[in-house]
Order: C-alpha cells, then structure tokens, then sequence
C-alpha cells in the first residue's frame, strides 16, 4: 500500500533508500530550533491539528478553502487541518493573554498541511518552527526574532556564505502605493504583483502594473536604490550590534502576499539561489485584534521555517551529522543461565540514564558481537561467573578496544564513567 502523494515516512538511518526521509536528520533539526529558541528566551506552546475552517477563511478569504484540507466532521461542523499555525496562536493569545506578561515570546514545532501540487521544496504536509513576539512595537522586537532566525540557521552550521535575510518593509511599500494611487481596493492587487516579481515574466509583470496605474522601471528603481526606512534602519544598526550584519540586506523585492503584515517584512534565502525561501516572516499587527472580534488588540511579529527546503539545503551543503543508534552499551550473554543478571544490569544502568540493548533470545556469541557492532554502542558489557561464584563484569569499549574487569558492584558506575568519558560534548 502506497503513502499519500505530497507526504513522507520518516525512517531511521541508515535509510533503507537515498530519495527517503531520515527521522533522525529531523529530530536533529527539531532539536536545534527547539534549544535556539529556548537559548532566545521563548517558550514552547502548540494547539490541535484540527481546528474550525472559520479560523483560517477569517484571515485568509474564503479562497484558502481550496488550498486546505477541509471537510464537515460527525458532529457538522466546518473543520480543516491547519495549514499554518499563526491563527491559532492569535485565537489562543485572544482567549488568554490577561494571563501573560507582555511581551509574549512564543515558539512551537507543528505539522502543517497544504492540499497543493506536490513540488520541489513543497509538499503536502511539512514541519516548521514558529516563533512569534506579541505585544511590542518597537523594532527591537523585529531585530530579536530576525536574530533568532539567524541563529537557529547558524545552530545548523550555516554560515553568512549560505543564506541571508532580505530585510523589507510594507510601510515603505505603502507609502509607495499610496503616493501614486488613491484607490485602496487595488492594493491588495499591486502587493500581489510585486510579491510574484521574481517569479513572473517581466512582460507578465509589466501588464498587470500598467493595468493598476504603475510603471515598472519606477518600480524598479525603488526597488534598486533599497533605502531602508527609520524602523528598518534601527533593525540593522540592532543586528551590526550583535555581530550579525553580514547576514541580513535590504531588498525590497520582498513584500510578503499574505495581506496582514503591517510593517517590518523579510525572507531568508541561499545564496546560491537553488532552493525556494528558506523561512518568512514580519510584522502582523492587526490580526490578533481580528481573529479576536476586536476584543484584544495586541502588536504581533514573527516566522515560519519549513522543515523541507531547510533539509535539502542541509544535505546540499553536506552540513547533516552522521546518525548512529545512539546507544551507549550493548549487554552480551554468552552464558543463558546469567541473564537475569544482566537483566538486572541493564535496568540499573538504563535508570542511571544509559542507552542499552541486547539480544531478547539466545544467540551463538559472534553473532551477539555482529548486533553490537552493527549498533556501535560505546562500550560492551558481559557478565561472568568466577570459579569461586562470584560476578564479574568485563567491559570493552569499542572506540579504544581497550577491555577491563570490574566486581559486579562496580559495574554500573564503572560502566557510566566509561560512557561519559566517550561521549562528545554538545554543541
């Protein structure tokens, strides 16, 4: 039976196929999100996967229906499983944000779903961090959530050489608009355009403006001089502070389609150019006051990074750990009438914290070493009987293959002793 087209099955390495999905490059990318995020102050919240079609057609239009999986559950209710996770923060932080100091630093890790043609770098479902700042206006906050964008990059060993920030701002875009037109019903139209530059026929692109009223070679002159505005000035000299300025550029090509960014806006890209965005983000500081009913209106900003473009960016650049079993010692019986002595061994040593496996049935000797190699533990340990009765423990760590004995009263902290020295530090 086949999976579902546009969604993946995660495997253990090593993967049984190249073109499949490593469950272990993915909770090494969680793992990086989550402590950067937690290393910046945020903290971690998540919602249902499942939630009423109306939270996403009040942000979006009724246009998003069929951009989503949506259905009419046993109880009748319009319900959709969510492509995005911003309407649900702004749905939680409208029900209970008299209960949180302000400002409010957010993050989650949720799986999102599209019903969209499946395409390189997008499919039907995907992973992605999230993580948002409510309740601040200044720009110091769009500084602190663009730094964290960069720094859960850099947690992954991307470097000022592999992406950048294309820092850009709707007010400007507003005011560009606005000095040239008078009729708002036609902005959503010129922010559509703009936002598609890049990806649209010039021919295209110059059509639709000069429909709406708008020269293209204006438009692009305003785009090449790239004169950033107050807030976004601030946002620069903030990130030069931190020693973060290489990675970060104005560019106003980018605009953000999504119609509720109100200001600050920026996207991140490689910098060779092979892959779709890597994350995007801004300034959204109306929504929380509409998905609210107008009952709470707090400032909001923040940003989204899929997991998807992120890994084939990682294995591009070769930057993706080589994955192991991770366990840290293999338990061999050559002897069947000790093992529930060395049943009482494992469970000592994995309540100490240790990883531990062995053979749940009797096996010929080299065949229990062939298991332990094919895991690559840190250290074997098998259990002995003296002539006088007693028990030892021999110990062999496989990295130096130095061996040693030790009383069986010994064993489990002589064993996480040996575990501890070999284990690397974290990053």
């Amino acid at each position: 039976m086949e999976r579902l087209p546009g969604f993946r099955d995660f495997y253990p390495e090593p993967l049984p196929h190249p073109d499949v999905w490593s469950a272990d490059a993915r909770q090494y990318i969680f793992d990086c999100w989550r402590r950067t995020a937690k290393r910046y102050g945020f903290r971690e919240y998540d919602g249902p996967p499942l939630e009423p079609l109306e939270l996403y057609t009040t942000k979006s239009g009724d246009e998003i229906v069929g951009q989503i999986y949506n259905f009419v559950d046993k109880g009748e209710r319009a319900v959709s499983l969510r492509p995005e996770m911003t309407p649900t923060l702004a749905r939680m932080i409208g029900t209970h944000e008299r209960n949180y100091k302000k400002p409010i630093k957010w993050f989650a890790i949720p799986q999102l779903f599209r019903y969209e043609r499946p395409g390189k770098g997008r499919l039907r479902e995907h992973f992605q961090l999230n993580a948002d700042i409510i309740g601040e206006t200044d720009p110091a906050a769009d500084a602190e959530i663009v730094a964290l964008l960069i720094d859960s990059l850099r947690a992954l060993k991307l470097t000022a050489d592999d992406f950048v920030i294309r820092l850009s701002s709707r007010q400007a875009w507003q005011q560009f608009f606005a000095q040239r037109c008078s009729d708002q019903a036609k902005a959503c139209d010129f922010y559509q355009i703009i936002d598609k530059l890049e990806r649209e026929e010039e021919s295209v692109s110059r059509a639709k403006l000069e429909q709406l009223g708008f020269s293209l070679d204006e438009l692009k002159a305003f785009i090449a001089a790239g004169q950033p505005t107050p807030e976004l000035d601030l946002v620069l000299k903030n990130l030069a502070a931190r020693g973060l300025g290489d990675f970060v550029r104005i560019d106003y090509n980018v605009i953000r389609g999504l119609a509720y960014y109100t200001g600050i806006v920026f996207e991140a890209f490689d910098k060779k150019g092979e892959f779709r965005a890597i994350a995007g983000g801004g300034r959204y500081d109306n929504l929380v006051k509409l998905m609210s009913g107008g009952k709470v209106d707090l400032p909001a900003l923040g940003f989204g990074m899929g997991d998807v473009v992120l890994l084939e960016l990682l294995k591009a650049r070769a930057l993706l750990p080589k994955f192991t079993s991770d366990l840290d010692v293999f338990c061999l019986i050559e002897d069947e009438g000790l093992r529930a002595e060395t049943l009482k061994l494992a469970t000592q040593l994995r309540d100490a914290g240790c990883a531990v496996d062995y053979c749940l049935t009797p096996q010929k000797p080299d065949k229990q070493f062939k298991r332990a190699l094919e895991l690559a533990p840190l250290v074997t340990a098998k259990i002995e009987r003296g002539g006088d009765g007693s028990i030892a423990v021999r110990m062999k760590n496989l990295r130096t293959r130095v061996e040693r004995t030790c009383t069986g009263g010994e064993a489990v902290q002589e064993i996480l002793a040996a575990v501890t020295r070999e284990l690397p530090n974290p990053a």
